[in-house]
């Protein structure tokens, strides 16, 4: 059974009520669709329980959000404060309790870095914010795979998979024949929702701050 989650955004309490109501087992695979950080409270505590589980669990996927790529880029001096601060950056340095982003713990660090851009199973791509139509995967560009919204969500392109995505907040998970939206708006008052596949059931915890 594959388990995928969606943006989890600082929300720490939510995460853990959501890990705790799956019926995970040792040999499923979960997977964590990005954007772990900015906006919510708790970003560290987010960190925290997914590294938690990675130690209990082999199968732990995280892929990478536009949230960890500005920090990424800001970090290595490729992106203006501004527009990270405008997303939500400062309630992650609140959260950390530090000035600047190598100030933060170094297996977090690692962390980010580790996480990939999408994984690709027999019959799903999860990727966080969703693919550009009509583009081979191998030749995806990050910033589609990161920040794509209308473009990818009312396309009905046949990406020779199904595509289980985040990033764009939405009040019920979408479901449609190319792809599965799983971003319930923890952060805004929302949810925070899982998929199970191939079942198709999904899991949601309203979210506590």
């Amino acid at each position: 059974m594959i388990y995928a989650i969606g943006d989890i955004h600082g929300c720490s309490n939510a995460l853990n009520k959501l890990i705790d109501k799956l019926p995970f087992q040792k040999a499923d695979t979960l997977i964590f669709l990005g954007d772990y950080i900015d906006r919510g409270a708790n970003s560290k505590e987010v960190v925290n329980a997914i590294l938690s589980l990675k130690k209990r669990h082999k199968n732990i996927i995280t892929l990478r959000g536009n949230h960890e790529e500005m920090l990424l880029e800001f970090w290595h001096g490729k992106l203006d404060f501004s527009i990270w601060a405008y997303n939500g950056a400062l309630a992650t340095f609140r959260s950390y309790d530090v000035r600047k982003v190598e100030e933060i713990d170094s297996a977090h660090l690692d962390f980010f870095q580790q996480t990939r851009y999408y994984y690709e199973t027999e019959d799903y791509i999860f990727v966080h914010a969703g693919l550009a139509p009509g583009i081979p995967l191998e030749k995806q560009s990050r910033g589609s795979m990161l920040w794509i919204r209308e473009e990818f969500i009312y396309s009905d392109c046949n990406f020779g998979k199904i595509v289980v995505f985040g990033h764009t907040p939405l009040q019920s998970p979408l479901v449609m024949p190319n792809k599965i939206g799983i971003d319930t708006g923890c952060v805004y008052g929302g949810e925070l929702t899982s998929v199970a596949l191939p079942e198709m059931k999904f899991f949601s915890v309203k979210c506590y701050a």
